[in-house]
Parts: C-alpha cells; sequence; structure tokens
C-alpha cells in the first residue's frame, strides 16, 4: 500500500510582511563584516605566515637581519615597527616592506619625523631581510595616538602565556637551562647611569607617583632624592658587586632585575655581606638585622631578596665573559662569584611569596627595559626544583 505523501504547503508573502523580509535580507547582505583586531608585533613575528594587518611603533630603518638605523637614514625601502616606542632589540621588531606606492609617504629618508609614530599595515607576513617581516603591503595608515600594546597574559599557574614555553614540563637541570635560554636572548643592557631613571620607574609608589620604596626600609622617599649624600636614595645590588667583581658596566652589576633604591646609609651598612637570619637591629630600616657577616631584610620583602638571587644565578652561568654566578650555603663568600645562605633563601621564596608591587616591577622591566622576565616571580615554585 503506498505511503501517503504529506502535503505541502507554500507560504505566501504579500504587502507589508513581503517588504519587511526583503528589507532584512538586503541589510543582512549588505552588512560589513566585523573586522579582526590588528595583531601586535609580536604576534606577527610568532604567526609568519598568510597576510594580516600590525599595528606598531616605527622605530626605525632595517638594513640587515640584525641592524636596524634610528637616524642618518640611507633608504625609503624598509621600517622596522615594535611594540614599545623605545624598543632596541632587533630580536623585538617586525621588517615592513615599503614598496613604490607608499615610499613618498613613508620613507624614513623622507620623513625622518616617522620616528616614534603609530603606524598600522596590511601585508603578507613572510621573512624580509631573512628576519621575521611583512612584504607587499596592500595599506598602510598612521594611528592618531597610540598602538596595542603587547602584554604577557598570565595564567593561572602564575606564569606567561608563551614566553616559557620552551621550559615548560622541565625540572632540575634541564630547566635551569631552559630558563637560562629564554632569559638570556633579545635582551637590551642598560647603563649604569639608565639605572637611576629605571628604577624611578620600577620602583614608584603606587600611593604617590613623585616617589619610589626603598627595599630594605620600606620608606617611601622623593625621587629627585637620588645621590650620595645622606638622606639620599642610590642603587643597592642585592647581589654584591665583589661577589664576582661585576662592576659597573653593561650587565650583571647594572641588571634591573636585582638592582633597587635603598637609602644610603642603610646601603653602606648592608655592604657586601651574604643572606642570613639574625644579627643586630639596624637603625633606620626596622626589621631588618645585621651582623658582621650577614645581613636579614625585613619579613616584606625577605621572598623578593630570594628571588633576584635565584635570578641572578640562573641568568649568568659565565658563557657571556661574565662569572658563573651560584648560590651556596655559606656567608663567607667573600669576593669570589658566589652569594649565600642558600638555605634560608629557599625558606624566604616560600614565607614571602610575590605580591603586586614585585609582579609589577618584574612586567615594568620586561616590557620597557630589558625584555626578560625573572621566572621565579612568575612561577616561584621553579625555585625547589632547580636549587632544593
Amino acid at each position: 500500500m503506498p505511503v501517503p505523501r504529506p502535503s505541502r504547503r507554500v507560504l505566501t508573502l504579500t504587502g507589508p510582511a513581503l517588504a519587511g523580509l526583503l528589507a532584512l535580507l538586503f541589510a543582512l547582505a549588505s552588512a560589513p563584516a566585523t573586522a579582526a583586531a590588528p595583531l601586535t608585533v609580536a604576534q606577527a613575528i610568532a604567526g609568519q605566515t598568510g597576510t594580516g594587518t600590525v599595528t606598531g611603533y616605527i622605530v626605525g630603518e632595517p638594513t640587515a637581519a640584525d641592524t636596524v638605523r634610528s637616524s642618518g637614514f640611507t633608504g625609503d625601502t624598509a621600517l622596522a615597527i615594535a611594540d614599545s616606542r623605545g624598543e632596541t632589540s632587533t630580536g623585538r621588531m617586525l621588517y615592513v616592506q615599503v614598496t613604490s606606492a607608499y615610499r613618498a609617504s613613508f620613507g624614513l629618508l623622507g620623513n625622518p619625523s616617522l620616528i616614534g609614530r603609530p603606524l598600522t599595515v596590511t601585508g603578507t607576513l613572510t621573512a624580509y631581510f631573512t628576519h621575521p617581516g611583512l612584504k607587499s603591503p596592500t595599506a598602510m595608515a598612521l594611528g592618531a595616538t597610540s598602538a596595542p600594546t603587547a602584554t604577557v597574559t598570565p595564567t593561572a599557574s602564575g606564569g606567561t602565556d608563551g614566553y616559557y614555553a620552551a621550559a615548560l614540563g622541565k625540572s632540575g637541570e634541564n630547566l635551569k637551562t631552559a630558563l637560562h635560554k629564554i632569559i638570556s636572548t633579545g635582551t637590551t643592557r642598560l647603563s649604569y647611569d639608565a639605572v637611576w631613571t629605571a628604577l624611578k620607574v620600577t620602583d614608584q609608589d603606587p600611593a604617590n607617583p613623585s616617589h619610589v620604596i626603598l627595599l630594605y626600609s620600606g620608606i617611601s622617599r622623593a625621587k629627585s632624592r637620588s645621590g650620595g649624600d645622606s638622606g639620599d636614595w642610590n642603587r643597592e645590588h642585592v647581589w654584591a658587586k665583589s661577589h664576582g667583581d661585576l662592576g659597573t658596566a653593561a650587565g650583571p652589576g647594572t641588571d634591573l632585575h636585582h638592582l633597587r633604591p635603598e637609602d644610603v646609609t642603610v646601603n653602606a651598612v648592608r655592604d657586601n655581606k651574604d643572606f642570613d637570619r639574625g644579627g643586630s637591629a639596624v637603625s633606620g630600616a626596622p626589621g631588618n638585622y645585621t651582623d658582621a657577616d650577614s645581613w636579614e631584610p625585613r619579613n616584606a620583602v625577605k621572598g623578593d631578596v630570594a628571588r633576584m638571587i635565584f635570578y641572578m644565578a640562573v641568568r649568568y652561568e659565565g658563557a657571556d665573559g661574565w662569572p658563573d654566578l651560584e648560590v651556596n650555603d655559606s656567608v663567607a663568600n667573600g669576593s669570589k662569584p658566589y652569594l649565600g645562605r642558600l638555605s634560608v633563601l629557599l625558606q624566604w621564596n616560600t614565607l614571602d611569596p610575590p605580591d603586586a608591587f614585585e609582579k609589577n616591577r618584574n612586567q615594568v622591566i620586561y616590557s620597557s627595559y630589558q625584555h626578560n622576565r625573572n621566572p621565579f616571580i612568575d612561577h616561584p615554585e621553579w625555585v625547589g626544583s632547580i636549587f632544593a
């Protein structure tokens, strides 16, 4: 017996209903697609494939894979852009080809005042000068005010997306080796004079922008009081310079990750002592104690001190002309490239976890100055894996 087929009903629209449907279809067809947000320079460097739109600051003219001119331009055919106006590391720059259609407006030889201006450019993400780049642009436009800032997004574990990818899953010596490579690549070294200016930003008092917070004493003191006289603040080397003869040439002696503002007199009392518990109270720095060979900082920065020391021991491994810095369990290290006491520093790292001030300082150093991070602020649990 044949199966009956369902009857078909025809919907007929007339008059206002038909007009309304047609209007809706027309609106949907003509509505512009939502544009994707421009890429940061860091994202463009990481994803060198296909076409993309990138926004960054114009920082110079590339002339080779590792050379970018910031003045004295020689041509109009290439630009380097970065996520920061002050970027100096070519590893954090994207090289942009300037084709003939855009040279009159965007070539640096003819338009040197473009340095520092934000640029949005669309083109093919591919190597240029054998360096991460963007070629064959189809659109170039100067921004009005600012470009997007490349940020490092915190993860649930307190680390950062992407930055530590090569270290994840490792432990012990393998972890130390991976972290050393990460925090030693693409870094910018500061002069000792530049440290004065940087500390006024990295250690700014959140409650008073014209002051800095002193490390050991915890005092908020005017930025203008930097110097060498009584009542001034100066540059404290948490890893004492004499432990390895670090000096003040650009390198470990100027590394912001262990340099902090401190009262001149208190700094002199700490001198080059190792870290340990006990001693007599330090005048002018409540909560700090010292004896003949050691220094105990106040409770609020014990972990900060420990993580700075552990950073230095991973960052400087003796392969770049500087001593191989190591943490040991002694407080009699003198001029050797060692600092202690390891067993106490391990405890301090646990007892005083990273706070908002320490985390912000790490981010500012990364984004605005050295372009590397202290991994033990992002991952304090790594201290035990490497040093315990």
